[in-house]
């Protein structure tokens, strides 16, 4: 039904763990996070074209670019263990402007090259004078490390999250200035508390038209995932403030990360539902959440009850406003495949498979369905099929409690699975990207990869080759040893 090949490594290896690997918006590169550097890849040559080094005194977890830049302008902002976020710029204004794509890739290549020949630039004078990265903003205020960061899809904002329980969000006020983004000046906008356990990683929904049409909060949503097996869901009200709207239950462990979906157009081109949400645990499932948007919801003052739902609050202490208040119901549990932790699972914008990977060291690749009608035998056929394989039981999200939202019309089925990817190692995190090398022929910036990063200091890409034909996946248009997590 589908295969997941391995395609040739990044170069170089990096030889010591790599945390994830992060695909600009829209250039052919990929920023990857590992001990006290990031290393910046070429999707068209697999190999390196810049490295970021001299600015953490700890190992660097997670990276974010900044959106919406001139091509020739780059900025990623790098979390570390030393509890602080650093911000990094690189400026190709002097080369004539881009021209296109390649001319960037040629001058950073040519970068990447001299900075090889000279060796380690640890020296942060020597990075000053190579003119190529410029460390330029230190944000600091988190107690611990910072496990995610994340800028809005405007780029106005920047969540960061951390051990020390908090997310804060900051913006950029000196974006507007004189100088344009070179006058880096950052505030913190809010300071949010109420999870009761490690923030492990922080994502902003994708812009969705018309989706604030009923104005009672800001544009921007913002989700958490928790060491407290919860996610949050986070708004900003009509006083500029940060509040909670909804709490998601559900996992039976440690709420690793999660990702948005793309936003879906309705049958006019327009905005259409709600992006969903997918969460993936320390137990072993991915979950999918969707967002009740019956408006007789919104106002209702009753509690709710049930497991899997996002709207039932539990015990768990909170500042969540009444009138703010969303109701979230898990309407799909992915078919289990790993054995151990999902670290890392990712929601193709082009295809809309999902890949998940992991402490087990799987890859699983996903595909949503539309689940056929019901018939009138489908009851006795399923009460005398209650012997079979655990394999073989029927979808899991039919296990769930009845969505108020009504009978979900898919189903998720497993397309294939890659075991020891990296092998015996764990692999930390998993992406879908655009193919940029020349491997991919007429496909190029059209056909999707996978991209895993391990334990092993290896980034991975995968080529996905769907049904009996083999087509590949495109667009429907074109002691931190220890402390691991």
């Amino acid at each position: 039904m589908a295969s997941i090949r391995p395609l040739p490594p990044f170069q170089p290896d990096l030889h010591e763990r790599a945390w994830a690997s992060i695909p600009h918006p829209n250039l052919p590169l990929l920023a990857t996070a590992h001990a006290k550097s990031v290393t910046v890849f070429s999707l068209a040559t697999l190999s390196s074209h810049s490295s970021l080094t001299g600015g953490h005194s700890r190992s660097i977890r997670s990276v974010t670019w900044e959106p919406g830049l001139p091509p020739h302008k780059l900025c990623l902002v790098t979390g570390s263990f030393d509890s602080t976020a650093g911000l990094w710029r690189w400026d190709g204004d002097g080369q004539g402007g881009l021209g296109g794509m390649e001319t960037m890739e040629t001058d950073v290549t040519a970068r990447a090259v001299a900075e090889r020949d000279g060796g380690n630039m640890g020296d942060r004078e020597r990075h000053d004078d190579d003119n190529d990265w410029d460390f330029t903003l230190v944000l600091e205020g988190h107690e611990s490390e910072i496990k995610s960061c994340a800028f809005s899809p405007s780029g106005a904002y920047l969540a960061t999250c951390s051990r020390d329980k908090t997310i804060w969000i900051w913006e950029d006020v000196g974006a507007g200035g004189p100088s344009g983004p070179a006058d880096d000046e950052w505030e913190t906008l809010a300071i949010l508390n109420e999870h009761e356990g490690d923030v492990k990683a922080v994502a902003w929904c994708p812009d969705v038209p018309g989706r604030n049409s009923r104005r009672r909060y800001s544009s921007d949503v913002l989700a958490s995932a928790s060491y407290d097996n919860t996610v949050r869901i986070w708004r900003e009200d009509a006083d500029a403030e940060w509040v909670c709207v909804a709490v998601l239950e559900g996992h039976g462990g440690t709420v690793w990360g999660l990702a948005w979906e793309s936003p879906r157009l309705d049958a006019h081109g327009g905005g259409g539902h709600f992006p969903r949400l997918l969460t993936y645990s320390a137990d072993a499932t991915t979950r999918i959440w969707t967002l009740r948007e019956d408006e007789e919801h919104h106002d209702q003052d009753k509690g709710h009850g049930g497991g899997g739902g996002g709207h039932a609050l539990g015990g768990i202490p909170n500042t969540m406003r009444r009138s703010l208040r969303e109701d979230w119901d898990c309407t799909a549990i992915l078919p289990q495949v790993h054995s151990r932790d999902i670290y890392a699972a990712a929601w193709s914008s082009q295809s809309g498979l999902v890949a998940s990977a992991g402490s087990d060291g799987t890859i699983a690749l996903y595909r949503e369905v539309q689940r056929p009608p019901p018939r009138a035998n489908d009851a006795a056929a399923a009460a005398n099929h209650g012997t079979a394989p655990k394999d073989e039981e029927a979808e899991p999200e039919q296990q769930l409690p009845p969505s108020p939202a009504g009978p979900s019309t898919t189903s998720w089925e497993l397309l294939a699975t890659v075991p020891n990817a990296h092998g015996p190692y764990e692999i930390n995190h998993i992406t879908w990207c655009r193919r940029y090398d020349a491997a991919a022929g007429a496909r190029r910036g059209q056909e999707e990869m996978l991209v895993t990063t391990g334990d092993d200091g290896l980034v991975r890409p995968w080529e996905v080759r769907l049904g009996a034909s083999g087509h590949r996946a495109e667009g429907a248009d074109m002691d931190e040893a220890h402390d691991k997590w």
